[in-house]
């Protein structure tokens, strides 16, 4: 990538950009709002991109916010969010009081605890206000460097931003947080091939001999930034062949160390003023201060050296802007530790008492325990908590922990450092804390805490339930005894792990503990062990009763309390997850993606199964172990629906091993019904009765979770078909007794069609049309299409009209949902009626225009108008997923905008 005047001038970007026009163009011309995320190593481009994106914004009349991460300011929450937001903050006229008191607090511009979900919703109000003037472009550089508390509220307006004519792009390196956990249009930014890698490198050095340029070539492997600075490493003989090179250039991943053998060549003075402004980092910090820091009457004429050099820049805003952060990150890498703390001792002294970021100097150039400043740390950590940094917080106790003179201070220090690393999504690292504490002697006022912190390591990260029922009844007694100390609600948190491992685990112990302190905690925790043990008649209706009752404050500690609610009742109903994909961690993001997959399964949304594999695979890279095993059990639910055995017999291997040595009866008891499930649809009735069997036995509903009484339909249905009448009406009359149609919508119809299967001849047209008419019948398009097709095969045996096209209508279903066996059966029966089954087209996911039967259903309800939001309330879609199709239309049409859709449609 060549620089052209002011702006960038790309050479082999022409996916990328073609990507990027596609997001601005959609803003523009269709009013919402879409992601790009470009990820790639090092020096490959992402930052030229973004200055290319933003120049084509700015000419479209968009408003360009931005934010860059650096790897010195990961532990200054919110500081990428001021970045961002602190401009239009003061401009703004529309904000709420909350809202503006909530933005400055986390800002740090006023005093305050704001909830995290605030801070997000107030970014978000500033962004509806921007738009009514202009599209907004937000760019987000260095993501893998943006403090998490930031990190996280980006997270939370690139999920809700669908609505609004907001781009949001993001660059990253492959292996950075945002790259394993947006959902968003991603796209790799790779190396470049060797002939626009020539192209580049002649456009910048057209001189260059022809030696040097074949070395550089080779050795720079397409990376741009090596292309680019390479050749300034050789001497002027060198770039004109007149001079031997060097047997070794720097390159790829050791671009970096080029850097470094840059800064060996500068002054003293301009080592050490090019280490205070990698140091100074964040908006706040004036030239002016850490100038001050340099206490060098040289300073200016330091700068310009710096600048001649090509290493940095002084900006308007008086920060010093790096060529590269590859720069920055040199520059504190080539300096020892103890000029690393003397810049850091100048800089606290440059800044007022009571600057918090004086704090943070102070505690990096301290080497000797000191036990004030390791409490004004722990205060200083536990408010960035309070204010939803946990992940930053987490960092102070850590450094407070190092600083305590007292072991006791230190184990205290590091058990808060662990649950609020654990708490913002650092699993990792929390299970590494725990590790050492556990070699360590814990102090019994903190018992509790740390309790609750080996466990969340052990059940999230080892996959290990023993320590639940062994330390959490203890902690709950001591938490809820007369004065006790709470930790902050620690209570609720606690009786939710526990409340978890009982129900993977079934153990007896933690159930009666459970049961224990009931009393003592909220109406979602009662609740939740209610829907686990004995949800009773209603069940569904009192969740949604609590989950409106709840203000946004409360949300954040009681999520994970009403998703584990809603799975126990398969209770999809108004999207309950939907109202938890902001601004939280991503532990309950987790909790929040687990109820989604189960919610695509039931739903019908089949299409979306291969975000299950995804997702464990993100589970598993950031050290959620345990998320990942569900996840693929959740994946094995659509294997089982669409008969794939092969593919179920392969996740149950890599599943049931560590299932079985967790004592998960949760996890084993379910993959006992997917095997009877896939049984069912090759029609294999007496294995999947026996499987069934198993789990509830005939006549018989065992005390426990509720999808027990979800199994009805199935187990009826391998009863009937194996001749058993009797134990399905014996069932159903279990079933009956326990008033197991009234725990949710589903078990409603479950039941329904259950009575269905079994009816007697005479009853057996009301009991379908029974089964139909419950409300909410049309959503669970699986089972239904099950039902129908139960329907149209008693039609035709019985000679009965309308079996055809009860029949085809349960075929066109199982066709897209890709369930095979089922539509097999399906054309079979419709043979037998004497209609002609058409086979499905030689690969039936795509149309002859390119496009996937989905994309081309959303390119044609797109075309006549329809806005993202109508389509996905069509086609049963969120708005952010309408528009990620899109942006794979456009290009595959070859077109740019809606606009140009109809006519690009005309052929297909």
């Amino acid at each position: 990538m060549a620089q052209g005047g002011r702006w960038p001038v790309l050479i082999g970007r022409q996916r990328e950009t073609e990507l990027l026009t596609a997001a601005l163009v959609q803003a523009v011309d269709g009013a919402s709002g879409s992601t790009v995320l470009l990820r790639g190593d090092a020096g490959v481009g992402k930052s030229t991109l973004l200055a290319w994106v933003e120049r084509a914004a700015r000419e479209r009349g968009f408003t360009v916010l931005r934010s860059v991460g650096a790897e010195t300011e990961t532990d200054l929450a919110f500081g990428a969010l001021h970045q961002a937001f602190w401009s239009p903050l003061q401009r703004s006229g529309a904000l709420s009081a909350h809202q503006r008191e909530a933005l400055e607090s986390a800002l740090g511009v006023r005093s305050g605890t704001p909830s995290g979900f605030a801070v997000g919703a107030a970014a978000l109000a500033l962004l509806e206000e921007a738009v009514r003037t202009a599209p907004v472009l937000l760019l987000l550089d260095d993501l893998h460097w943006i403090d998490s508390s930031s990190a996280t509220v980006f997270d939370f307006l690139h999920r809700r931003c669908a609505e609004l004519p907001v781009v949001i792009v993001g660059a990253t390196r492959p292996d950075g947080p945002a790259a394993q956990t947006w959902s968003a249009e991603a796209a790799d930014v790779r190396a470049l091939p060797r002939t626009e890698a020539a192209l580049l490198l002649g456009t910048c050095y057209p001189e260059l001999a022809a030696p040097a340029r074949d070395r550089v070539l080779t050795e720079a492997a397409g990376n741009p930034l090596a292309l680019v600075e390479l050749p300034r490493q050789l001497a002027d003989a060198q770039q004109r062949g007149t001079a031997p090179l060097p047997e070794q250039l720097p390159l790829g991943r050791k671009l970096e160390r080029m850097f470094a053998e840059r800064l060996d060549k500068v002054t003293p003075e301009v080592g050490h003023l090019l280490l205070l402004g990698a140091l100074a980092t964040g908006p706040d910090f004036s030239s002016g201060e850490w100038l001050r820091a340099l206490a060098d009457e040289n300073a200016r004429e330091i700068l310009e050296r710096i600048e001649a050099d090509g290493l940095a820049r002084l900006d308007p805003a008086g920060q010093l802007v790096f060529r590269h952060p590859l720069v920055r990150t040199a520059v504190v890498s080539a300096a020892s530790d103890t000029e690393r703390r003397e810049a850091h001792r100048a800089l606290s002294e440059s800044l007022a008492p009571d600057d918090p970021r004086r704090l943070v100097h102070e505690a990096s150039a301290a080497l000797l325990p000191d036990g004030d400043l390791a409490h004004r740390l722990q205060e200083a950590g536990r408010d960035l908590a309070r204010r939803g940094g946990d992940a930053e917080g987490a960092l102070l106790l850590e450094r407070a922990a190092v600083l305590s003179p007292s072991s006791c201070d230190r184990a205290r220090r590091l058990t808060w450092a662990a649950v609020m690393a654990a708490r913002g999504g650092q699993l990792r690292h929390a299970a590494a804390l725990v590790a050492e504490l556990r070699a360590s002697t814990v102090p019994q006022d903190v018992a509790p805490l740390f309790a609750y912190a080996v466990v969340y390591a052990d059940q999230s990260h080892h996959i290990d339930f023993e320590s639940s029922a062994k330390l959490l009844p203890a902690a709950l007694d001591a938490l809820t005894a007369p004065g006790a100390d709470t930790f902050g609600g620690l209570v609720e948190q606690a009786y939710f792990k526990l409340l978890l491992a009982a129900t993977y685990t079934d153990d007896p112990w933690a159930w009666r503990a459970l049961e224990r302190h009931r009393g003592s905690v909220s109406e979602a925790g009662r609740l939740c062990l209610q829907a686990w043990t004995d949800p009773g008649p209603d069940a569904a209706a009192a969740l949604r009763v609590v989950a409106e009752q709840l203000t946004e404050e409360q949300e954040a500690g009681a999520a994970w309390l009403l998703l584990w609610t809603a799975s126990a009742l398969d209770c999809p109903e108004g999207d309950l997850w939907q109202r938890f994909t902001g601004l939280h961690g991503y532990a309950t993001q987790g909790s929040i993606a687990k109820a989604k997959c189960h919610q695509d399964f039931l739903l019908g949304h089949w299409d979306q199964a291969p975000v299950c594999l995804r997702e464990a695979e993100i589970a598993d890279e950031l050290g959620y172990h345990t998320n990942a095993l569900m996840f693929r059990q959740h994946y094995a639910h659509f294997l089982a629906g669409r008969g794939d055995e092969a593919g179920l017999r392969e996740i149950e291997q890599a599943v049931r091993p560590t299932a079985t040595r967790a004592r998960m009866r949760y996890v084993l008891d379910r993959l006992t019904h997917l095997r009877g499930l896939a049984a069912l649809a090759h029609q294999r009735y007496e294995e999947a009765y026996a499987h069934f069997c198993e789990l509830t036995p005939p006549g018989r509903l065992p005390g426990g979770p509720p999808w027990h009484h979800a199994l009805v339909f199935d187990l009826v249905a391998a009863a009937v078909r194996t001749g058993r009448h009797e134990e399905a009406r014996a069932h159903l009359a279990a079933g009956r007794a326990a008033r197991s149609a009234d725990i949710s919508g589903r078990h409603a119809f479950l039941f329904a069609a259950a009575t269905a299967l079994a009816a007697e001849d005479d009853e057996t047209d009301e009991a379908y049309r029974a089964a139909y008419a419950v409300p909410g019948a049309e959503q669970w398009a699986f089972d239904l299409a099950r039902l129908r097709l139960a329907h149209g095969a008693w039609l035709r045996r019985r000679h009965r009209p309308g079996a055809r096209e009860v029949l085809r209508v349960a075929h066109h279903v199982f066709r897209r949902l890709q369930a095979s066996p089922w539509a097999q059966h399906c054309e079979e029966e419709l043979r037998a009626a004497g209609d002609f089954v058409a086979p499905p087209p030689d690969g039936t996911a795509a149309e002859p225009s390119g496009l996937t039967g989905q994309e081309l259903r959303i390119a044609r309800l797109a075309a006549t108008g329809l806005t993202n939001k109508e389509i996905g309330r069509q086609l049963q879609l969120s708005p952010r997923t309408v528009g990620a199709h899109l942006y794979k239309i456009f290009p595959k049409l070859g077109i740019t905008s809606r606009a140009a859709l109809a006519h690009a449609l005309d052929g297909t």
